[in-house]
């Protein structure tokens, strides 16, 4: 009876320490077709905007290269990019995302593509404060085979860049405080500012889920 006892609970022990090693050790991402490709220049596709706000594309779009540039990849300039695009009819993000891979490189001569989703943007009034936020996706996609060789997701709200409500003021000044706020976020276009800040995440270079560094940058084929 002890030996099948102590049997069960080395079994019971050893499904535990399983699961608890799978719960603790978060999944790597897979590095392998990005190293392999080793891409020099990215073309940054506008993004798609799945928001209610209108200035979502414009807004992402206008900080989206300055971490790719830092992170060590040559950039194509967005106001080529999207005169080019312009030119041959294409205005909205989804039908410039639609347009095949191999065509981006022969008109681009870029080596990957980010193409972009912007799924939080713009600042919303609650009771209790206004909250600016936000959340984009992207992947970055091989032009010369199609394949993607990253992918990841990134968030950040107002309150990370140091907009705060005044304490010791009583609930009325509270709520006149909030409404005032979320104005002037709408106003002074916040997200704006908000979404340089997920830009800086989403794009980030030598992190553990993020985007490897470029042969420009001196830690090149470091991570």
């Amino acid at each position: 009876m002890t030996l099948t006892f102590s049997r069960k609970l080395f079994a019971v022990l050893s499904i535990l320490l399983t699961l608890s090693a799978c719960v603790s050790s978060p999944s790597k991402m897979d590095y392998t077709a990005f190293r392999n490709s080793k891409p020099r220049s990215i073309l940054v596709l506008p993004p798609i905007n799945n928001t209610t706000d209108v200035n979502a594309t414009n807004g992402m779009l206008s900080q989206m290269t300055m971490p790719l540039a830092e992170g060590g990849y040559y950039v194509v300039p967005v106001a080529e990019m999207e005169e080019t695009f312009k030119h041959n009819g294409l205005t909205m993000p989804a039908d410039v995302q639609a347009v095949a891979p191999d065509k981006l490189r022969s008109i681009f001569g870029a080596d990957a593509a980010l193409y972009t989703k912007v799924t939080e943007y713009g600042s919303s009034y609650r009771i209790i404060g206004s909250k600016t936020v936000v959340t984009a996706d992207a992947k970055l996609v091989d032009l010369r085979s199609g394949d993607t060789l990253w992918s990841g997701s990134a968030t950040a709200n107002g309150s990370e860049t140091g907009a705060n409500i005044s304490v010791g003021v009583g609930l009325i000044g509270a709520l006149a405080q909030v409404a005032v706020q979320h104005v002037v976020n709408v106003v002074s276009d916040k997200s704006w500012t908000v979404a340089g800040l997920t830009s800086q995440r989403l794009l980030a270079t030598g992190g553990p889920k993020g985007l490897l560094y470029g042969p420009h940058s001196p830690k090149y084929g470091t991570d």
